[in-house]
């Protein structure tokens, strides 16, 4: 896997245009772009230019041409091209992103080449520098495609209606409850029932009872997720500590057959006295001597 300092000019793909970009084109055409839009890695924000001119409601975002980080979510976020410059680590991140700005009800639309031929580093021509670029498939709907790009139309996970598994809660979870996170993978949501204010889970999609029996990609997920997770609650809700565990079948205290882990925040005198932490599942084991007998 490689280093994600080593694809440090992705940015420098970015191209100079004068008239829209095809997916653009495309969506507005389809009168898709509706409410406010996000152009989510607009790059030197020609797009959003043109179509503000065109009477859409848009700003741009880009971490390295416009880095003023959006503070709204959107009714609609566009983000073409960007997936094939990034890393999988990378690519995982920006679904993220774009899952956390999105209104519940809202859709998103990620653009992807389809005319890669050599996937990996290469130098680029104008600039001298390793730029990478890779082929991107989504588990998303697929609303357009030719041999030069496809398009596809993301909605939250919560917000599609599903006919497999349907008393799990986790495989069907509520429309009205707040999606905060979702990758390729998984997902991440309030849990129902809090231990403590900011209470998260992190949900693989694939129906799974067992931690143990996810692969390595999806418990990879999970943790990568939990990471961006513990970020937002830091920002809301400022906790002192964190408590993160997995039940694993009912001896251990698994109510639901489907793998879920809990990011529980903790805040000073939560408790009366915290120490032990998880050793707390068995109560008389939860203290212990730290002296060398």
């Amino acid at each position: 896997m490689e280093n994600l300092n080593s694809n440090l000019y992705s940015h420098l793909t970015a191209k100079e245009r004068e008239i829209l970009s095809f997916p653009a084109k495309l969506l507005h055409n389809k009168r898709l772009l509706t409410g406010n839009v996000l152009d989510f890695g607009c790059g030197f924000g020609k797009d959003v230019v043109l179509l503000k001119e065109k009477g859409v409601d848009i700003i741009g975002y880009d971490k390295h041409y416009f880095p003023e980080y959006p503070i709204e979510k959107f009714d609609t976020i566009i983000c073409f091209y960007v997936l094939n410059v990034l890393l999988p680590e990378e690519q995982a991140s920006v679904l993220m992103e774009v899952s956390l700005l999105l209104k519940p009800g809202g859709k998103a639309f990620f653009a992807v080449r389809r005319d890669i031929k050599y996937e990996g580093f290469r130098t680029h021509k104008i600039h001298q520098k390793p730029t990478f670029q890779c082929n991107v498939k989504l588990n998303y709907k697929s609303i357009f495609k030719n041999e030069n790009c496809e398009v596809y139309e993301y909605k939250h996970y919560n917000q599609i209606t599903r006919k497999i598994n349907i008393e799990c809660p986790f495989c069907n979870p509520n429309t009205d409850r707040e999606l905060l996170l979702e990758s390729a993978t998984a997902y991440a949501m309030f849990d129902k029932f809090p231990v403590s204010k900011g209470h998260i889970l992190i949900i693989p999609k694939r129906h799974c009872g067992d931690y143990f029996h996810l692969n390595f990609k999806e418990q990879s997920a999970c943790w990568f997720m939990m990471n961006k997770a513990k970020e937002i609650l830091k920002s809301r809700f400022n906790p002192d500590g964190f408590n993160i565990g997995i039940n694993v079948n009912e001896s251990a205290g698994q109510t639901i057959p489907h793998v879920h882990i809990h990011l529980i925040p903790r805040y000073s005198g939560d408790v009366e006295e915290p120490e032990g932490g998880v050793r707390g599942v068995i109560p008389e084991k939860r203290y212990y001597s730290l002296k060398e007998k």
